[in-house]
This record gives structure tokens, C-alpha cells and sequence, in this order.
């Protein structure tokens, strides 16, 4: 198993934690987010700052929503959901893995998912239950 560097995740955590500043977020989003390093086979971000896209596909208050983490593994499971392209890559919503955020965590908007698409994640995810 890769060896994880939590303790640089903790420090860049702080910060993240310290920024007060609120992020105008709505379902359908798809962001950048500092999903950070993560415990065994969660998704972790990725690069210096730990950062993936995300999708928002709930808000429940300006401070937190629940989003899905996006991959670009073109390994074909039930639980991914291919969604087309997202920041020049080829992507799929991973709905095995939701998180519930703190808007804090939001990076960067990157833009809208399709409304049928959505459609098909939140029947995908309902059915799950």
C-alpha cells in the first residue's frame, strides 16, 4: 500500500480551515475541492494541494453540502457514472464515495453537469439506498 503523507494534508487542512471566506455553491456544480488525503480506499485529491473535482449534488446551508468525487479511470464499474468531459479529461462521478463538505473545501467552479445526466446520477444514487 502507498505510503500517505497526512501530516502535509493536516497542514494545508489548517488553512483550508481557516478561510472563512463562503463559497456560492448550487447542485449541478462541478468544482475543484480539497478532498485531502484520505484513510485506506476513500478517494483522496491529488497534487500539491490535494485537490479533485467534485460534484455538488446537494446543499443543505451555505456552509456544507454533499458532493460525489469525479475520476478519469475509464475502469467500468456500476458505481461510476460517465459523465463526459470535465477540465479537458474524460470523467466519471464515483457515487459509492459521497461526502459530505464544508464549503471551505471548494476550490474552484469548473461548471455546470447536463440536467439529464444529473437526472441519471440521482436515480442512480436513489436506487443505491
Amino acid at each position: 500500500m502507498m505510503k500517505k503523507d497526512f501530516d502535509k494534508w493536516n497542514e494545508i487542512k489548517s488553512g483550508i480551515h481557516d478561510n472563512n471566506q463562503p463559497k456560492l455553491y448550487h447542485a449541478r456544480q462541478i468544482w475543484w475541492c480539497s478532498l485531502g488525503v484520505n484513510v485506506g480506499f476513500e478517494q483522496d485529491g491529488s497534487g500539491e494541494e490535494y485537490q479533485r473535482p467534485v460534484l455538488i449534488f446537494k446543499g443543505f446551508s451555505k456552509d456544507t453540502c454533499l458532493v460525489f468525487p469525479l475520476t478519469t479511470s475509464t475502469q467500468e464499474h456500476p458505481m461510476r457514472i460517465p459523465i463526459g468531459i470535465v477540465d479537458k479529461e474524460m470523467a466519471s462521478v464515483i457515487i459509492s464515495q459521497p461526502r459530505l463538505i464544508d464549503t471551505r473545501r471548494l476550490v474552484e467552479k469548473i461548471g455546470f453537469l447536463d440536467k439529464d445526466i444529473f437526472e441519471i446520477i440521482r436515480k442512480a444514487v436513489k436506487d443505491m439506498l
